[in-house]
């Protein structure tokens, strides 16, 4: 099948390989091809051929399943099979050639990548064509001129052109009919069954080898088959007839219409610029609060819901926003399981992303929902899924809420979508291979993610929403870290930047005690009224009280009364009962105190313990006597024993039981640095790049991106006509220019040109690469450099050594 690729891709002009390649990003993936040959692999890899499929509408697979399931299909003979004008059919054929799923051959047969028919094992619901049968190693001369005689066929000439003459009787509607007519009682609906509801099913194979059942009038006759004793098959053709002539696959080439209502784009805009802060300002509140408990796991997994409620209550969020925003920041790496914690805690990450500007971290928490595996808000059985667990429909909740989002982006501007049932409708068309029960049960709950973070009002897409639609680079997996970032996107930001743009950074203060934020707060201002004030409403104003509890909150996280009513001040006119309340609890805080202990050291010599409270060499402990036999130090055990023994003391650590315990450590061994070779040929550390560790993978910013899909087909087809001339050259090139490998890695470097393999090579100054993608240039090898994400030259003099990479 590739070779049939191959040959088409050859006769294609730049403008339509470049349509190929702009619909295949995954053929121009990094190491982008150069040679057509390459390129026909890539198109043709199975994997890529079905996600591929996922992509398309209805129309697409509709044709793609009907000429799969068609003799030699043309475009004149798949449009009448379908019913439909030629002019409705070869637009959604062209579509398929411009994704190389199907081309056209020399004789204008319509040919299909080989996974598309992995997709389909049974287009149409009809098997396999009569030639499989007739032409299998099972079916003797002797029962084929049987079988023909039975049909009234000519037994004379060779076993092609009788399987020719019973293929044409057994295709033909009018000569099927004309035999069924001398058929037993009983052998139309036999047939019938088979024709629908096949093509195989179970049989009695007892019938088949019983004289005058109509099981074995039809195997006598070409119509059925049994590849085993229980099973039997209907041939396509056999079951196209039966099926009659007024049969037709079903072929939909217009999307549903969705039932719309206008709405006001000035109110849309406005509920978008409450929710935006709100959801940044939200995930702050739900992070700070991790900080200081950790969300425990359940022991199968996930947050219990108990926990959830606890979060919901203290962070003031409903369960809802509460189970999406975990989630988000979860999937966004801002918040991660920590073992000597015992729960989930925010990460480094978080520390950052409050740093950032706002714009920023609204579109961090949009492209991690984005390409969120899980459905917060899907209900099954009337029950929400268990909070951060697995959910092996993962990836298809992915698709269904990029579906769902670039359906609402289609509407017309200034409506809404008044209808789910129509709204789900557009969305099967537009993503057929979604299942449609999934695609019922998810998309309210799509719908209600998209509200809570502003994608989403009155039923339509706001700015945000059609900008984080309208992305086309690939969202990524939501456990890969190394994916395009799509918080980068710069429609995004703009419309992020829109979206907050509304947000109070200043707050009314009453006499009363209250403090009135008349709009959505800035992240840091709510945050700064939530240390030192209880929040008692929100929406479109929210209202927060100061109470001696509250203010003691803000002294207790290191506050002192000049600081916190500076940092009040700096967003209002602070009122004199305020004040007062600040310093006068400022005043009573701290009356009582109690010490933190990391440790207790203990000797029956009140000397000894005396010596190690004044050692100036311990001081960083904090130790202190609580008694004469008793000292506590503000480190903990592991850390007061090392001191204690670098200054020369000999203590041994005692359990909880008063038992001495002694621990063997084993010293953990430094990881050496990965080395990467970078564009030019020099060398660096992995760790040189501040940041990359956490990734563990090489930083794409140092590849170069995928080349213009348009230019890049200028280059295959210059290439194309360049292999034809230099044909053979290879071997006599690396022969003559690398001097020092031996004939054997010679041969291996050249399949590494000639046919794109993988292999090591070493080069004289030691430097070790993992290249494939070869071509040469002059006196060097241009070839694909793995480590350095890259394609380099080597010069073929310098390779000393060539091996296999598998």
């Amino acid at each position: 099948m590739e070779d049939h690729l191959l040959g088409w891709l050859r006769t294609l002009d730049e403008d339509r390989l470049g349509r190929i390649l702009a619909n295949r990003p995954d053929a121009i993936a990094a190491p982008w091809p150069r040679r057509l040959d390459t390129l026909a692999q890539r198109l043709g890899n199975a994997v890529a051929v079905i996600e591929t499929l996922r992509r398309l509408p209805l129309p697409c697979l509709q044709v793609a399943e009907t000429a799969l399931a068609m003799t030699r299909p043309t475009p004149e003979s798949l449009a009448r099979f379908l019913s439909s004008p030629p002019e409705e059919v070869a637009p959604w054929l062209e579509h398929l050639y411009d994704h190389a799923l199907a081309w056209p051959d020399d004789e204008g047969v319509i040919r299909l990548a080989e996974g598309v028919s992995r997709w389909w094992t049974a287009p149409l619901s009809l098997g396999e064509p009569l030639s499989h049968y007739l032409n299998a190693w099972s079916i003797s001369n002797d029962a084929l001129h049987t079988l023909a005689r039975n049909l009234g066929l000519p037994v004379q000439g060779n076993k092609r052109r009788m399987i020719a003459r019973v293929i044409e009787a057994l295709s033909d509607t009018d000569r099927v009919r004309a035999l069924m007519r001398h058929a037993p009682e009983g052998t139309v609906p036999l047939l019938d069954r088979f024709a629908w509801d096949g093509p195989a099913l179970a049989v009695d194979g007892a019938r088949f080898v019983s004289p005058g059942t109509p099981e074995r009038w039809c195997a006598d006759h070409g119509l059925l088959f049994r590849p085993s004793w229980h099973k039997a098959e209907i041939p396509r053709e056999v079951a196209i007839c039966l099926r009659g002539s007024g049969y037709h696959p079903a072929f939909l080439p217009d999307a549903p219409e969705v039932a719309t209502i206008p709405v006001d784009p000035e109110e849309v805009d406005h509920l978008m610029t409450l929710a935006a802060p709100h959801v940044v300002e939200r995930c702050a509140a739900l992070l700070d609060n991790a900080s200081k408990t950790p969300l425990p796991l359940l022991k199968t997994g996930g947050v219990g819901v108990r926990e959830i409620r606890r979060v919901a209550k203290e962070t003031g969020c409903d369960e809802d926003e509460t189970r999406l925003l975990l989630e988000v920041c979860a999937v966004a790496r801002l918040l991660a399981w920590d073992e000597p914690s015992g729960g989930m805690i925010p990460t480094e990450r978080f520390d950052r992303w409050r740093l950032d500007e706002g714009s920023a971290r609204l579109r961090v928490l949009l492209a991690a929902w984005w390409r969120m595996e899980r459905s917060s808000l899907r209900k099954t059985d009337g029950k929400y899924g268990t909070l951060l667990g697995d959910d092996p429909a993962g990836p298809v909740l992915a698709q269904v809420r990029r579906a769902v989002l670039a359906v609402l982006a289609h509407l017309p501007a200034g409506t809404a979508f008044a209808d789910r049932d129509s709204l789900i409708s557009s969305v099967h068309w537009h993503a057929p291979l979604i299942d449609r029960d999934l695609l019922r049960e998810c998309a309210p709950a799509v719908l209600d993610e998209a509200r809570l973070l502003g994608l989403l009002a009155n039923n339509t897409l706001t700015d945000l929403g059609r900008a984080l639609a309208g992305l086309t680079a690939g969202p990524g997996d939501e456990n890969d870290d190394a994916v395009p970032m799509v918080e980068h996107d710069p429609m995004l930001a703009e419309a992020a930047t829109r979206a907050l743009a509304s947000v109070r950074r200043s707050a009314l203060f009453g006499p009363d005690l209250t403090a009135v934020v008349t709009g959505p707060p800035s992240a840091e201002l709510a945050a700064l009224l939530d240390r030192c004030a209880d929040r008692e409403s929100r929406g479109a104003a929210s209202v927060w009280r100061f109470t001696t509890p509250s203010v003691r909150r803000a002294l207790d996280q290191g506050y002192d009364a000049d600081e916190l009513l500076d940092e009040l001040a700096g967003v209002g006119t602070i009122p004199q009962p305020l004040e007062y309340l600040v310093r006068d609890t400022a005043r009573r805080h701290g009356e009582v105190t109690v010490s933190t202990v990391g440790c207790v050291v203990q000797a029956t010599d009140t000397g000894l313990l005396a010596e190690i409270a004044a050692n100036r060499r311990l001081i960083r402990l904090g130790l202190r006597l609580l008694a004469p036999t008793v000292l506590v130090s503000a480190a903990p055990a592991d850390r007061t024993l090392a001191a204690l023994r670098e200054a020369g003391y000999s203590p041994v650590p005692v359990s909880d039981t008063g038992e001495i315990t002694i621990h063997r450590v084993r010293a953990e061994e430094s990881a050496p640095g990965k080395l990467i070779l970078l564009p030019g040929g020099q060398v660096a550390e992995l760790s040189e790049f501040p940041g990359l560790a956490e990734y563990g993978a090489l930083p794409h910013m140092l590849a170069e991106p995928p080349p213009d899909p348009y230019e890049h087909a200028r280059r295959l087809v210059a290439a194309g006509r360049a292999d034809d001339e230099k044909n053979g050259r290879t071997w006599a090139i690396i022969g003559r220019m690398a001097t020092r490998l031996p004939t054997a890695q010679q041969s291996l470097l050249g399949f590494v040109v000639d046919r794109g393999v993988r292999a090591g090579i070493t080069l004289a100054d030691g430097l070790t690469a993992t290249i494939s993608h070869g071509e040469l240039k002059g006196g060097a090898l241009d070839a694909w450099c793995e480590e350095a994400g890259d394609y380099l030259e080597f010069p073929l003099a310098e390779i000393v050594e060539v091996r296999g990479a598998y």
